[in-house]
């Protein structure tokens, strides 16, 4: 399908709002499995997943507000996401908040490989995007050898 510039930005703009929410969501479940940590696991999860999830959270916004700054287009706020019931657990929210990433990782991948972002030749879009799947790509990996080292 051929979209005109104006689409093509506003496409742009719907894929990276929709990786956001993602991010926003693994965030909040990463948050309540912190909840449910001993001191010691706490802290390796903020480390480990928390903090590179936020960061990835801070620049994807940073990423979408810029570029619709740039281009006059309108653009939304993001409420805090709801990770679900305590009665999950922490390997829930662990696989919630990866679920999550993975997701937001697609959309991202599914949006760079559309070449959408080097149609609308947006050069700090490309990084921002770029920046944002480098932080998420290790997460799944360093959860699994969370979860593998819980209770020991």
């Amino acid at each position: 399908m051929a979209y005109t510039n104006a689409q093509a930005r506003q496409q742009l703009l719907e894929s990276v709002a929709q990786a956001i929410e993602e991010i926003g969501l693994a965030l909040a479940s990463l948050g309540e499995a912190y909840e449910q940590l001993d001191e010691q696991n706490a802290d390796r999860l903020e480390e480990e997943l928390f903090r590179p999830v936020q960061m990835a959270y801070g620049r994807a916004k940073r990423t979408y507000t810029e570029f619709a700054d740039r281009h006059d287009l309108p653009s939304q706020t993001f409420q805090a996401a709801s990770p679900g019931a305590p009665s999950k657990g922490v390997k829930g929210f662990l696989d919630s908040a990866m679920d999550a990433v993975g997701e937001a990782d697609n959309t991202l991948a599914t949006l760079q490989d559309s070449m959408l972002p080097v149609e609308v030749g947006d050069t700090e879009l490309r990084g921002g995007l770029e920046e944002v799947r480098k932080l998420l790509g290790a997460l799944p990996g360093r959860a699994r050898q969370l979860v593998r080292t819980l209770g020991r």
